[in-house]
């Protein structure tokens, strides 16, 4: 059990970092789906599932829309 808590807080920190160093919105938004996931599951082996369906939730559903705002701003030529 101590493996795959320290296995969701790496892979929550590789997903942070994978949004932070990506400058294409289509990669940040990979690292942004990888770290949600990650966080979601450590904090589920930690015994809180309620936070971690409001982590679920409020990162994928409005951060989501946050990038593809971007994103469609990017693919605009004007």
């Amino acid at each position: 059990m101590t493996y795959f808590v320290l296995f969701g807080g790496v892979w929550f920190v590789l997903g942070g970092l994978a949004v932070a160093s990506n400058p294409s919105p289509h990669y940040g938004v990979v690292g942004l789906m990888v770290g949600s996931v990650s966080g979601c599951v450590w904090l589920l082996s930690l015994g809180v599932s309620f936070v971690s369906l409001v982590l679920f939730m409020v990162y994928l559903g409005g951060m989501l829309v946050v990038f593809v705002y971007s994103v469609a701003l990017a693919a605009d030529p004007f």
